[in-house]
């Protein structure tokens, strides 16, 4: 306080409103909250214990996690330093141990194969029996490692390669082959309708004539082709003459299946439902 200071000029400090933000010098904010800076953590403020916990690296498994040691820091993986690995790895095992132990076991059981590598190095080597040289007991570890990179490294080049669906669609393009209308095909339960609609009419004709009659169905053919000469559509049952009875009628109907088989005669129907209309299949001279 000035020592200066008079009651008046006192008083009149007392009667300025009090600034809203609080000057501070020599701090730094930790955080803002509603735009308002703050300088230290509540006292009721609770943290749960896993909430600022971040894993910074995720691997597939414990040769992943040993081969990312090794090249981070760029050991030479035919002459691995097996004290550091191996003081490495047991921390990040610690770490993943405290919270998920089913799965630091796969991790554990490689800590103690490099333990077990590690011990058997710092023993003499026995030669064998022929008198060669004893293997590296890094060795197996080291194939496991570099078939495992190999692995590694092909299937993050197949990953790279362009898939459907992720990294480019099939593109569908429609192209009209023809702008000429096309007329539906005749189904063959509306062909078997009307000609069960022929037979109902010829069988109210019926009489008890006797008489044979030699019906050819070569003649009806050429009955049926000069009774659409000229014509462009003819209906369907109007080629019947049921007045004749049901003999004529079925002559008349193989004599049209006929010349469809043949290609001089065509039968089309415009929609579903609609009349059935027959028609020759050429221009007659």
């Amino acid at each position: 306080m000035n020592p200066e200071a008079t009651p008046e000029s006192l008083a009149g400090m007392s009667a300025a409103p009090l600034p809203a933000t609080p000057e501070v010098v020599d701090q730094v904010a930790l955080a803002r909250l509603y735009g308002e800076p703050l300088f230290q953590l509540p006292q009721d403020l609770y943290i749960p214990p896993d909430a600022l916990e971040v894993f910074l690296e995720a691997f597939e498994g414990p040769l992943d996690l040993l081969l990312y040691l090794i090249r981070k820091q760029n050991f030479n993986i035919l002459d691995i330093p097996l004290a550091d690995v191996t003081r490495q790895y047991l921390n990040y095992v610690e770490q993943i141990r405290k919270h998920n132990l089913e799965l630091a076991s796969e991790y554990l059981l490689m800590a103690a194969m490099l333990i077990e590598i590690k011990s058997r190095m710092l023993l003499p080597p026995r030669k064998s029996e022929d008198g060669k040289e004893p293997e590296d007991p890094r060795a197996e570890l080291v194939r496991r490692l570099l078939e495992y990179e190999r692995i590694k490294l092909a299937a993050a080049k197949l990953d790279s390669l362009p898939v459907l669906g992720r990294d480019f669609l099939r593109v569908q393009v429609l192209v009209e082959q023809s702008l000429a209308p096309r007329l539906p095909d005749v189904d063959p339960g509306d062909l078997r309708a009307a000609w069960a609609d022929i037979l109902q009419r010829a069988k109210l004709n019926q009489h008890h004539r006797i008489t044979r009659e030699q019906l050819s169905v070569r003649e009806y053919m050429s009955q049926v082709l000069k009774r659409l000469q000229g014509r462009r559509f003819v209906e369907f049952h109007e080629l019947f003459d049921t007045t004749r009875g049901q003999a004529v009628v079925v002559v008349t109907f193989i004599a049209m299946l006929e010349l469809c088989r043949e290609r001089l005669l065509e039968v089309t129907q415009a929609e579903a439902f609609a009349p059935i209309y027959v028609r020759l299949s050429y221009t007659p001279n």
